[in-house]
């Protein structure tokens, strides 16, 4: 059972406010439709009931609310808008992507694929589904955990009406398992036709809370719909005629040139037509849409809160449980007003559950890492190639294929293209976030970002040395010189300047929320940071470091073997690197302010 109390929204500006005291409740096993029209407070109802704006009242989801449940994908499915996956990714791999956020096995993405009608377009792209395919994705996006609640915003709009019966057919399956469904809508017919009951709100406040039968009886009527260049002639004769006969009939002036004509027929406005010589365009039988009752011409706020229903309201309140004590604030009696609902504060984002597993799908899910790894290697051959012609470069630098002329080698550019889309992505088609508009900023999801940014990274540094060696030896023959003294600084350099520009890029983009951002942050390193950072040491030093590993291991308690004061040695050289400083400051300073935008983003909320 979902049960909603006092909603209301935040008071804006110049501005009324979207939803205000709203109460109502949908129950198991029956399809129930929020009805209004555009601007009503639909979707803010649905937002606040889910707790992603800020405002007053509360929802309970058999009994809780949502920031009490341990796993809300498991209690509420849902679908606000169109599917926001990767155009490139498949449906497939969409849903196991999505699987692996939600913590459920990989292969109920398939069945639920099969159980959508989407099993045929499994190996499809998302960007190439129709409308009516989309829509299916979502919804099978929003089953993936087996929730016990669907709120959907608007799932018909722009459906053929084969999609529209198959989407309500199988909501009324969830319902008739004991599921709750709550889908909000702006059509009276079709709420009457597919609702089992129907919730009508009009400028954020209840209107009427009805079953399907009672709200067809009292809402819809039939009526004749007339389309003609003389509206007014018409009219008045048809209004004269049906006080002739001592008849109840209705005639309504639309926009434009059309009539609608209740309590009349088709045959009997085609014959007062006919009569008196009025050429007719359009003459059809229609369902008719009522106001809600008792709501005036002009949808004033302060009209619509006079005609609220206040006994409705009253017992849907009296029906619903009250809140635990704790919900309460200090001093004050529940009774599903706004003045007295306790305040919605926005619950925290919930991160992938098996961030991994979630990283790896959504890498390696599209074609763009491999065609941005084979873009690196065919460069990085083509400059090696290029700079062993002279004989002259130093073996570091031909497998490097790092010319001066460039502030970064390919293989660090292209890790940190990598690591900018890493969390690029998650923002222009947000996987994570399609309900709340926010990448959760986790520290599982951090970690699972790194380390899959790291490995990538290295992969493409070896790839790309490798790859290097082979064309200088198929182009020029012969082999080079052999490895130099000083191979294991050469080699942590290298690693270190990859990964560090793919935890730069990564970072960048997770602060700034854009891949562009996070790839400016990688090429800042050699172009802003490195500058700064040799004039800042410019001058002479006075003392040295030289010897810090031996007294090290005088002050330690615990003997380390000899080899790790080459590690240490290593290590030590490469932070006194310019490039090497640059960015360790640069992660430094990227790491601080992603944490700080996250913690400054949860006191907010």
């Amino acid at each position: 059972m979902l049960q909603a109390i006092g909603l209301t929204s935040t008071h804006r500006r110049d501005r009324r406010l979207a939803v205000e005291d709203l109460s109502f409740q949908a129950d198991p096993g029956c399809v129930t439709a929020l009805l209004g029209a555009r601007g009503a407070g639909k979707t803010t109802a649905l937002r606040l009931m889910l707790e992603l704006e800020q405002g007053r009242g509360i929802t309970f989801f058999r009994g809780l609310p949502l920031h009490r449940i341990t796993s809300p994908a498991g209690e509420v499915g849902i679908l606000l808008g169109d599917v926001p996956g990767h155009p490139a990714r498949t449906v497939r791999n969409q849903l196991r992507m999505l699987c692996a956020a939600s913590g459920v096995r990989g292969c109920r993405a398939d069945e639920l694929l099969e159980m959508v009608g989407l099993g045929g377009l499994a190996g499809h792209r998302v960007g190439a589904l129709s409308l009516g395919m989309d829509r299916r994705l979502g919804l099978a996006a929003a089953l993936l955990a087996d929730p016990h609640t669907l709120l959907l915003d608007e799932p018909v709009a722009g459906l053929a009406p084969s999609d529209t019966g198959w989407l309500f057919g199988l909501l009324r399956s969830h319902a008739a398992q004991g599921g709750t469904v709550l889908y909000t809508t702006s059509d009276p017919k079709a709420a009457a036709r597919y609702a089992d009951h129907v919730v009508t709100i009009d400028s954020g406040r209840l209107v009427a809370d009805q079953d399907a039968a009672e709200f067809a009886r009292t809402r819809l009527r039939p009526r004749v719909a007339v389309r003609t260049p003389h509206t007014a002639r018409l009219a008045g004769f048809l209004t004269r005629e049906a006080r002739a006969s001592q008849r109840s009939v209705e005639v309504v002036t639309e926009s434009g040139s059309r009539l609608s004509v209740y309590g009349s027929s088709c045959a009997e406005v085609g014959d007062t037509a006919f009569r008196h010589g009025i050429p007719v365009h359009q003459l059809a039988d229609e369902t008719g849409d009522m106001k809600p009752p008792g709501l005036p011409d002009d949808h004033h706020p302060e009209s619509v809160k006079r005609l609220t229903r206040e006994p409705l309201r009253a017992e849907v309140s009296e029906s619903l449980p009250a809140p635990p004590a704790a919900l309460v604030p200090a001093g004050r009696v529940f009774e599903g007003g706004a003045d007295t609902s306790p305040p919605i504060v926005r619950r925290p984002d919930h991160g992938p559950v098996r961030p991994m597993r979630y990283e790896l799908h959504r890498l390696f899910g599209v074609r763009v890492p491999l065609l941005i790894a084979g873009a690196v290697l065919f460069l990085s051959a083509v400059l090696a190639a290029l700079l062993g012609r002279s004989g002259q470069t130093p073996v570091p630098q031909l497998l490097a294929a790092w010319p001066r002329i460039l502030p970064l080698p390919p293989a660090a550019l292209g890790a940190g293209l990598l690591g900018s889309l890493a969390f690029g992505d998650e923002y222009r088609y947000p996987a994570l976030a399609a309900r709340q508009g926010v990448v959760p900023r986790r520290f599982g999801l951090l970690a699972a970002k790194l380390a899959v940014s790291a490995g990538t990274a290295l992969f493409l540094a070896v790839t790309a040395a490798v790859a290097d060696l082979a064309t200088l030896h198929l182009l020029y023959g012969g082999d080079l010189s052999g490895p130099p003294q000083d191979w294991l600084h050469l080699l942590v350099s290298w690693a270190g300047l990859t990964v560090g520009c793919a935890w730069a890029g990564l970072l960048g983009a997770g602060v700034f929320r854009s891949t562009t951002a996070g790839l400016a942050a990688v090429l800042a390193v050699p172009v802003v940071m490195v500058p700064l950072l040799q004039a800042a040491i410019a001058g002479p030093a006075a003392r040295s470091v030289v010897g810090l590993p031996t007294r090290l291991r005088e002050l330690a308690w615990v003997e380390w073997p000899h080899q790790a004061d080459r590690w240490m040695i290593a290590i030590l050289r490469l932070l006194t690197q310019p490039v090497a400083a640059a960015l360790a400051l640069s992660l430094s300073v990227l790491l601080c302010a992603f944490l700080f935008t996250g913690v400054r983003g949860r006191a907010r909320w």
